[in-house]
């Protein structure tokens, strides 16, 4: 069954017009670095040159609740979950005060959060009340899988239709990190105690158990590695699998995603494996402490926008670099030409 339609690639012509006009502007070529790449990504994206400034930025926190949180694996405990859900929708999490400033606007979803929904906006596309604990069961069913891929394509498609130009995912959930990085071990082949971190800030005592609910969770993986949707049933969770379903769908529709830290970026491989060639409408907005956000990150091809030592999710490392994109669409799009500003460039050599 084919859960996506083919994704099909940014536009190259628009991304050769813009990397051509980059160096039409009044600075040396290539002084803007990193900044450059960005706007001949963002254009490719658009498929316009020069790009245009983002009009409505958007913030997607799917939430949800791990059944391996009850092994210790996290410095809190699974009730901030759906503690932490009221605060994203009452504005008083980072990531709302993080996405006012760069100019996005925050939606949270409760995909599998262990208590009833806030509203019923926010709990229109929930899938169960937690996933199993998946050291020793399956975190879903075959149907919930499914269920909650389709929820987060179609939370994508809202968003799209709604005006969304550019998407952020982000995540919320206790236990989340051990899920993800079960993932990204068990997609990149590395053993457990190369992958596991700290996560919310547990102590070695707690990084002993993460790692064995890591091990225990690969030992149980190891036969569905060849399919997507059974690896998010065996060892991933409802909100993985939105996310993953939210990333894939962005691609098909043609819209920029900017990619968070540890947890979106397992979701992102899965995703890249239901509808491939979607890593190419990807950025990765940050580069969190969490191991296996590198090996994931490496396996995808993509370079964090910003490093900042920063590991609480919920979109915020992608929200930071969002600014940084906006200026890499500002300075090719506003800057003179050499020939508009009457400056002289530097001659060509013969």
């Amino acid at each position: 069954m084919t859960m996506f339609a083919p994704v099909t690639p940014p536009d190259t012509a628009a991304a050769a017009a813009t990397r051509a006009r980059q160096d039409t502007l009044t600075k040396p070529r290539g002084s803007l670095g990193r900044l450059e790449d960005l706007s001949v990504w963002v254009s490719s994206c658009q498929g316009h040159c020069p790009p245009r400034q983002f009009e409505r930025a958007r913030v997607v926190v799917f939430a949800g609740d791990h059944g391996v949180a009850r092994a210790g694996v996290s410095a809190y405990p699974p009730e901030v979950t759906a503690q932490m859900v009221a605060n994203i929708a009452a504005g008083g999490a980072a990531i709302n005060a993080l996405a006012d400033i760069a100019g996005a606007t925050v939606r949270v979803v409760d995909i599998a959060v262990d208590a009833d929904p806030l509203s019923a906006r926010i709990g229109a596309h929930k899938v169960r009340r937690g996933s199993g604990d998946i050291a020793v069961e399956d975190a879903l069913t075959e149907q919930e899988t499914r269920d909650a891929i389709d929820a987060g394509r179609q939370v994508a498609d809202q968003e799209v239709d709604g005006g969304a130009d550019l998407l952020i995912a982000g995540d919320m959930g206790i236990g989340n990190t051990t899920a993800a990085t079960v993932l990204v071990a068990a997609l990149t082949g590395v053993e457990p105690v190369a992958a596991v971190g700290y996560g919310t800030g547990i102590d070695d005592a707690g990084w002993v158990r993460k790692t064995a609910a890591v091990r225990d969770a690969l030992f149980r993986a190891e036969h569905v590695l060849a399919n997507p949707v059974a690896t998010l049933q065996c060892c991933g969770g409802a909100d993985l699998a939105a996310i993953a379903g939210f990333c894939a769908q962005a691609a098909v529709r043609r819209t920029p995603v900017l990619l968070d830290g540890m947890v979106v970026t397992a979701a992102a491989l899965i995703a890249e494996q239901l509808a491939p060639g979607a890593r190419l409408w990807w950025q990765a907005g940050h580069r969190s402490t969490e191991p296996a956000h590198a090996l994931a990150l490496a396996r995808l091809g993509l370079d964090p926008i910003v490093d900042l030592s920063m590991r609480l999710g919920e979109g915020s490392g992608a929200a930071v670099a969002l600014p940084v994109l906006r200026a890499a669409v500002a300075t090719c799009a506003s800057m003179a030409t050499f020939t508009d500003a009457n400056v002289t460039d530097r001659p060509s050599l013969p």
